[in-house]
C-alpha cells in the first residue's frame, strides 16, 4: 500500500513539474512578441485652403503636405503650395500671389500603444516663397514710410519677390482608418527676409500669411493624408 501511495505522489510531482515548465515556456513566448510599426511616405492635402476659398472670394490656395519617418520619433516633413490673396484695407487694396515651400522636421512626443501611429508633434520649418505683389489702389491718409505718399488708382505690379522665414509648429495627427490620417497644426512664423514693393510694404506673403509690423505671422492647417507603407520596423 505504501508503495502505491509513493508512486502516486511521484506521478503528481512529475505532472506538476511538467505543467510548470509548459506554463513558463508559453509565458516566455508571449513576452517575446514584438509589435512592429510602419515606416513610409505620408502624403496629403490641407483641406482648409479650398474650404476658405469657397467662403472668401478674395482668397484661393492649395497646399500639399508630406512626411517621411526616419526613426521612432523623428520625421522629415514638407509643405508646398500656391496662394493668391487680395488684401482689403480702409485706404488700400493689394494682391499677393505665388508659390511656397516649407522644409523641416517633426518630433512625435506621443508614446503610442502597441502598433498605433498617432502623433502629438513639435515641428521646425524653413520657409521660402516666390511671389508677385500688386498694389491695386491706395489713398494716403497719414504720413508713413511704408506706403506711397501719393494716390494710386492704376495697379502697379512687382514680380520675382521672395520671402524667407522660420516657423515653429505644434499639431496632432490621428489614424482614423488603416493608413488614413487627419491632422491639425498651428504655426508661429518669424520673418527672416521678406521683399517689399518700391514704397509699399508687403502685407501678405504666400505660405507665410499676413505679415504683421513685427515681421511675425501665424498659420494653421487641417489635413487629410495617406501613409504609403514601405517597411515595418
Amino acid at each position: 500500500m505504501l508503495k502505491y501511495f509513493t508512486n502516486i505522489l511521484f506521478l503528481l510531482a512529475f505532472t506538476s513539474s511538467f505543467a510548470q515548465k509548459l506554463t513558463n515556456s508559453n509565458t516566455t513566448e508571449k513576452d517575446t512578441i514584438t509589435y512592429k510599426t510602419v515606416y513610409g511616405l505620408r502624403v496629403g492635402v490641407d483641406i482648409s485652403k479650398p474650404g476658405l476659398s469657397i467662403f472668401d472670394k478674395s482668397y484661393s490656395g492649395l497646399e500639399i503636405v508630406g512626411d517621411y519617418r526616419i526613426s521612432k520619433k523623428w520625421y522629415l516633413a514638407t509643405e508646398l503650395g500656391y496662394e493668391e490673396e487680395i488684401t482689403f484695407e480702409d485706404f488700400l487694396q493689394s494682391t499677393s500671389k505665388g508659390s511656397f515651400i516649407r522644409l523641416g522636421v517633426n518630433y512625435n512626443a506621443y508614446n503610442n500603444w502597441l502598433d498605433m501611429n498617432n502623433e502629438i508633434f513639435v515641428g521646425m520649418r524653413y520657409g521660402f516663397a516666390l511671389f508677385d505683389q500688386t498694389l491695386n489702389s491706395y489713398t494716403p491718409n497719414v504720413n508713413n514710410t511704408y506706403f506711397p505718399s501719393n494716390t494710386i488708382s492704376t495697379p502697379r505690379t512687382d514680380t520675382g519677390l521672395t520671402a524667407h522665414w522660420a516657423e515653429l509648429q505644434l499639431g496632432i495627427k490621428a489614424e482614423t482608418f488603416k493608413n488614413l490620417f487627419v491632422g491639425f497644426s498651428f504655426a508661429y512664423k518669424v520673418g527672416i527676409s521678406i521683399d517689399d514693393q518700391e514704397s509699399f510694404k508687403t502685407l501678405y506673403a504666400p505660405g507665410f500669411n499676413r505679415v504683421f509690423g513685427s515681421g511675425t505671422g501665424f498659420g494653421f492647417n487641417y489635413t487629410i493624408s495617406y501613409l504609403i507603407p514601405i517597411v515595418n520596423k
